[in-house]
């Protein structure tokens, strides 16, 4: 089969096109770096001619309101147009967790603007939507730092290990489409204020952790919703396993 990864230089993506090639399919890296631009459309056509399965795990570089809703709308919409042309028969993509519930969020917005566009397509497709990574969780510490204390929402929290969404990016990637969602979070659940300190405490990074009701998640009140908020799969890789790798 072969499958074009979107973002296949990345985090994820890099280790997806790993992970496919060892499955036995041709897989196709495809980002900037790899002459695949999908906000001009450079490449993007003669990547896509003879792909199956298309992924997009691709990101922003900018996190800010209007250049995160541009880059989601024109990336998505330039890769739907030529899988059509194509004749890609599957759109995997990677989404988050509460984008829906978090409509204060710019960058939820944006993602709810993918999700739409891959909805309305016509293209079978399949979007799994991934809680937190525990890759990402010195960068949550970083942003919610003043005066050397980590100042974070309350609330439950769910993050899942990188390698868990590739695997299970990889299962999807060459079954069928869902036509829908999928949630996936970690197997532990508990507050952020935990993750957090406890990946600090394994970096030996004196920085205090304390929670308040009036602090934001990259600016945004999360509540309960970075959580699964009904069914969802969860990942095999446990928290504290993850700190000793």
């Amino acid at each position: 089969m072969r499958i074009v990864v979107v973002g296949g230089t990345g985090l994820i993506g890099k280790a997806l096109v790993q992970a496919l090639r060892e499955h036995g399919h041709e897989t196709v890296p495809a980002s900037p770096s790899t002459g695949v631009d999908t906000l001009t459309g450079a490449g993007v056509a003669e990547t896509l001619a003879g792909a199956q399965v298309v992924v997009d795990v691709t990101n922003s570089p900018s996190f800010e309101d209007g250049p995160v809703l541009d880059f989601f709308t024109r990336s998505t919409t330039t890769l739907l147009a030529a899988e059509r042309e194509a004749g890609v028969g599957h759109h995997v993509a990677l989404s988050i967790v509460g984008t829906d519930r978090l409509p204060d969020s710019g960058y939820l917005r944006a993602k709810v603007a993918q999700e739409e566009l891959i909805t309305g397509s016509g293209i079978p497709f399949t979007i799994l939507r991934a809680t937190q990574f525990f890759e990402f969780l010195g960068a949550i510490a970083d942003s919610a730092t003043e005066s050397g204390t980590v100042t974070l929402p309350e609330g439950a929290f769910q993050p899942v290990a990188a390698a868990d969404v590739v695997a299970t990016l990889a299962e999807l990637a060459t079954g069928a489409p869902v036509g829908g969602t999928i949630d996936l979070a970690g197997p532990d659940r508990r507050t952020m204020e935990d993750f957090v300190r406890e990946t600090l405490a394994a970096r030996e990074d004196p920085r205090t952790v304390t929670t308040g009701p009036a602090a934001r998640y990259f600016g945004t009140a999360i509540d309960h919703a970075l959580v699964p908020a009904g069914e969802a799969r969860l990942g095999a890789v446990r928290f504290e396993d993850w700190l000793k790798g």
